[in-house]
């Protein structure tokens, strides 16, 4: 990799976007979560992921998420934002102006109404990592996404230069160790909580891109140092209860999990957008035994508390 690339690796939190009823960006909540998020230790930031919601945001908002995650971070930890587009075209614009802010990195993310196939799913990508100097995040989800990555061309994408990373976010690790076997080193690999991050790191990943980790910072990056350092039993009990985590996460909308999570730790992030449902009664209780198990939830750490606005992790 050049020298002039930073090197990304660990636990990059997929961060939500917090908008007003007015639909104007929370910079103030934003900017907070940010703050804590890396003094939690995370190793990046990822606005306009799938938890960030990006799919309902309008172009200026999505912007100034950006904006705004760039000027909180300080440089401090990368930034990687999230590009997503049905038109190539629009894709391209997206990544040349996030890279413009100063983002150090492109999340790119397929949009697709009608399937496309192979050919046309490689010239998508291939355009935005063609683009921009920055280095590039392929991201797959194949439970989501109408169009995915293949392995053929996931193969072939890694021949482009600056495309050395991907995110895979679907429920089957053997598909990763086949992406690390294919890429031979060109592209290293990023999990999503929906595997077992553990799992991951010990077949050759470098590390997750998850909304979760926005709600369990300090959790995900001792387990991070953990795998980092070998040490795998003490990894593995540290990924249960993570793991546990999650699963009380897949069974509501995910944006609205990590947004309702967000809010019992302090933090007025708002309700997903619609159409997208906030989180019922039951979610809330569910969320916040699950948060609490794991150490997550400050004792007296409640939306209308003085301490709002700070993660107690």
């Amino acid at each position: 990799m050049s020298a002039t690339h930073p090197h990304f690796h660990g636990v990059f939190p997929y961060i939500v976007s917090p908008i007003k009823p007015t639909g104007e960006v929370d910079e103030a909540v934003l900017s907070r979560l940010c703050d804590d998020l890396i003094a939690a230790g995370v190793h990046g930031l990822a606005p306009l992921g799938s938890t960030g919601e990006f799919a309902y945001l309008s172009a200026a908002q999505r912007r100034r998420v950006v904006e705004v995650v760039i000027e909180a971070t300080h440089g401090r930890v990368p930034v990687v934002a999230g590009v997503a587009s049905t038109t190539t075209a629009d894709a391209v614009a997206q990544a040349r102006e996030y890279e413009r802010l100063g983002a150090d990195g492109i999340l790119a993310i397929l949009e697709a109404y009608f399937p496309i196939a192979d050919d046309g799913v490689h010239a998508y990508f291939k355009a935005i990592g063609e683009a921009v100097g920055k280095p590039v995040v392929l991201y797959t989800n194949p439970s989501f996404q109408r169009s995915d990555l293949s392995l053929p061309v996931i193969e072939k994408l890694s021949r482009v230069p600056n495309i050395r990373y991907i995110k895979d976010a679907s429920v089957n690790t053997g598909r990763l160790l086949s992406i690390i076997n294919r890429v031979e080193g060109r592209m290293e690999v990023f999990a999503a909580s929906s595997h077992i991050p553990a799992c991951v790191m010990l077949i050759g990943g470098v590390g997750w891109m998850a909304g979760p980790a926005c709600v369990a910072p300090r959790q995900s990056v001792e387990l991070y140092e953990l795998c980092r350092h070998g040490h795998w039993a003490a990894a593995m009990e540290k990924q249960r209860p993570l793991w546990a985590l999650n699963q009380a996460f897949a069974k509501y909308n995910l944006a609205a999990c990590i947004k309702g999570g967000l809010e019992l730790q302090g933090y007025a992030v708002g309700a997903p957008l619609p159409p997208q449902a906030p989180l019922p009664p039951e979610g809330v209780e569910e969320v916040r035994r699950a948060l609490a198990a794991i150490g997550a939830l400050g004792s007296g750490t409640r939306p209308d508390s003085p301490s709002r606005g700070r993660l107690r992790t």
